[in-house]
This record gives C-alpha cells, sequence and structure tokens, in this order.
C-alpha cells in the first residue's frame, strides 16, 4: 500500500516513514522539502494519487494558542480537503492526551484538529498519546540560558515516537476506527529529572511553573493518562541508551 505520511521529517513523522517501510509498504514523505506545502495545500493532490491512506504527523513549533490552531485547523482541512478530491478513503491523524480539555497554547490547535474530524461521520481514525520521550529533546534546544536549562514544573508519562509510529501505521493499514483507545508511556516521570538524565550532568536544570491553563494542566496531572490506558513498553532511559548508541 502507498501511504502517504505529512510532516514527514517532523519528530513523529521520520519514524512513521521508517514504520511504514518496516511493515513493507511504500511511504510518500510530503514536507516543504519535498516542494508539498501543507498550509496552502500546494502540491497535496499530486502526491495523493494512488495512496490507500495519508498519516497525518504535522506539527507547528509555536506555542501561541492562535498560531497552533491556525496551523492545525488548516493543515487538517487541506489534507481532508485533498484527499476527498483523490478519493482517499483513510485519514490518520495523532493527538496529544488531554489536549481537549487544556485547549489552550498549543493544545488548542490539537483540540481542534480533533474537533474537526469528528464532526465527520466516517474515513478517519485518530490515536491520543502522552508526550514522546523526544520531548525532552525540544525542551533542551529551546530552554538553555546561558549555563542553566529552563524546563517547565511538569508531569508526564512519556512514550518513544517510534512506538506511536508503529501504532499509527496498524492503523493507517486497516479501515477506519474514529478515535481509538488511548496509548501512553509505561511510567509517569518528572520532565526536569528527564531533563536532567538527558543532560548526564552537564547542566543546571531549573524547574519554572508556566502559567495560565496551560501550564497549571502540566503541573496538575491533566496530561496524564486515564487508569486502563494502554500503556507502551520502553522506558525513558531505555530510550536513552538506545539514543546514546
Amino acid at each position: 500500500m502507498k501511504i502517504v505520511v505529512a510532516g514527514a521529517t517532523g519528530t513523529l513523522g521520520r519514524h512513521v516513514v521508517d514504520a511504514v517501510r518496516a511493515a513493507g509498504h511504500e511511504p510518500v514523505a510530503v514536507s516543504r522539502e519535498s516542494g508539498v506545502d501543507l498550509t496552502t495545500g500546494a502540491g497535496l493532490t499530486d502526491v495523493l494519487h494512488g495512496a490507500g491512506s495519508v498519516i497525518d504527523a504535522s506539527a507547528t513549533s509555536s506555542t501561541s494558542t492562535k498560531a497552533s490552531v491556525q496551523f492545525f485547523e488548516t493543515v487538517t482541512r487541506n489534507l481532508l480537503a485533498a484527499e476527498q478530491a483523490i478519493g482517499v478513503t483513510h485519514h490518520v491523524a495523532v493527538s496529544i492526551i488531554g489536549a481537549a480539555e487544556v485547549n489552550s497554547n498549543y493544545y488548542a490547535g490539537k483540540a481542534a484538529q480533533e474537533q474537526i474530524l469528528l464532526a465527520l461521520p466516517s474515513g478517519w481514525s485518530m490515536l491520543r498519546t502522552t508526550q514522546f520521550h523526544e520531548f525532552t529533546e525540544q525542551l533542551v534546544h529551546h530552554g538553555k540560558v546561558g549555563p542553566i536549562q529552563v524546563v517547565p514544573r511538569m508531569r508526564s508519562q512519556p512514550i518513544a515516537a517510534a512506538e506511536v509510529a508503529a501504532e499509527i501505521v496498524g492503523l493507517a493499514v486497516g479501515e477506519p476506527r474514529g478515535l481509538v483507545q488511548d496509548l501512553a508511556g509505561p511510567r509517569e516521570e518528572n520532565m526536569a529529572d528527564l531533563v536532567r538524565r538527558l543532560l548526564d550532568g552537564s547542566g543546571r536544570v531549573v524547574e519554572v511553573p508556566l502559567p495560565g491553563a496551560w501550564g497549571r494542566a502540566m503541573r496538575n496531572g491533566s496530561l496524564l493518562p486515564q487508569p486502563g490506558t494502554r500503556l507502551g513498553t520502553q522506558t525513558y532511559d531505555e530510550w536513552l541508551a538506545t539514543r546514546a548508541r
């Protein structure tokens, strides 16, 4: 099966492309580097010809509520319109556990994406997960202030992006299932501790409580999975060990 991967160069998208190949299918990597602009729709219909499904692994670097909502609404609508025009019958998306309830900053965009899909009668599958292990790398990249590493005070139950990729490829090769059971990492962690382990003593990590609904959700457990949620297997420390190879 030909599977189009939108956002193929991102944290999740790279793993999705690998997972599509590992499953014996043909990935078509869609990104600006490939000449397709998800925010305008330019080039989308051309790459969708012959596809059995589309996996939306796109993301934005903005944490602004307005910018995040605009990005995810625009990209989702552009993908769905192109899929309808070409006749692709399965759209697969990934969201974040708790995003719809928090509905602020970056999570507002994911909530908007969910609302668009939930309003459709069929033709889609969506998996909600917790943050990826790889999220700590993003924090280190954006939060360094001199010798200090600033990290939001946050409770998390992170999961390996590769595990999420395998799950959504499994969805993509089947029939549309709508909203599927959530998937979280194997255990709860403190984000500052995760960053300390990533840095391995090479910097001073300072926890900072972020303001507003977004910051409260990070601290109060709103982004943690509910009891009974399916759990991934790779722990953060196991992921760190593979990263160091």
